[in-house]
């Protein structure tokens, strides 16, 4: 008891066993840190788990919102898109400068063998049975069927359907029929000899009474002549979009009786 009370006096005095202290932390700081090690490691790791759910909780939420915006996107761009379509269509309406109505396409005949389209106009909103319908670059075609709310329309590429045009350049009058294939009329019956290019702009020639003189039809694609044959092979190129267009143009012509005086009624003096 008084040996230890004498050590401590003296280490208390001349830090005596300050070195003894220094060697055995040095020696024991192994096992100390041994025994820190499944703390240390806990703790650790719960800080790393947390940072990785916290960062794969933020990947998902940018995910999900990188999705959402990508598609307002593309309804942006559809609707810049539908926007252009209707802005042509307005402007082909004071091009024709008659009485017009915007359509949709709301489905479209599957059947391999006819070339037809519903659109969401019916006798509801005046459209009637041979009405014109135009896209924006052309003649699309006719109404065939009006239904209270929607009609139906045949267009010019179907094979029952033959539209009276004239070529823009020198009037030759031809008929454009239809092959089945939205890419290709027909003209049949044009002489060897006649005056057609390809190029050439055909309109309407306003023969038959169901399309007005002046819409723009197709254009010339191929004019082969065949010595052997009285007749050339004439195809065109619609102008019209006929697979691929959303909106049309339903024309109401204007009536070339307007103006005329009414016709006498009863007897006349």
């Amino acid at each position: 008891m008084v040996l230890s009370m004498v050590m401590m006096t003296l280490d208390h005095r001349s830090n005596y066993l300050e070195q003894v202290r220094a060697a055995l932390a040095t020696v024991l700081y192994p096992v100390q840190a041994l025994v820190h090690l499944p703390f240390s490691a806990s703790s650790w790791l719960g800080e790393n788990l947390a940072s990785r759910e916290a960062l794969i909780a933020e990947n998902t939420r940018l995910r999900s919102q990188n999705l959402v915006l990508r598609g307002q996107l593309q309804k942006l761009i559809s609707l810049e898109l539908e926007n252009m379509r209707l802005r042509k269509l307005l402007d082909s309406s004071q091009r024709v400068g008659e009485r017009v109505l915007i359509a949709e396409l709301v489905a479209v005949d599957l059947d391999p063998f006819t070339r037809q389209v519903l659109i969401n106009k019916g006798s509801l909103h005046e459209v009637h049975q041979g009405q014109p319908v135009l896209d924006a670059e052309g003649v699309f075609g006719q109404v065939i069927h009006v239904a209270p709310l929607n009609s139906t329309v045949l267009l010019i590429s179907d094979l029952s359907h033959a539209l009276p045009v004239q070529v823009a350049r020198n009037g030759l009058r031809a008929i454009a029929e239809g092959t089945g294939d939205d890419t290709r009329l027909q003209l049949r019956h044009i002489p060897i000899n006649a005056d057609i290019r390809e190029g050439d702009l055909l309109i309407t020639s306003g023969l038959g009474g169901v399309f007005p003189p002046g819409y723009p039809v197709a254009e010339v694609a191929l004019v082969q002549p065949d010595n052997t044959q009285a007749y050339a092979t004439v195809v065109a190129t619609p102008l019209a979009h006929l697979n691929r267009a959303r909106e049309v143009l339903l024309v109401w012509p204007d009536d070339p009786q307007a103006g005329l005086p009414a016709p006498p009624t009863g007897d006349t003096p």
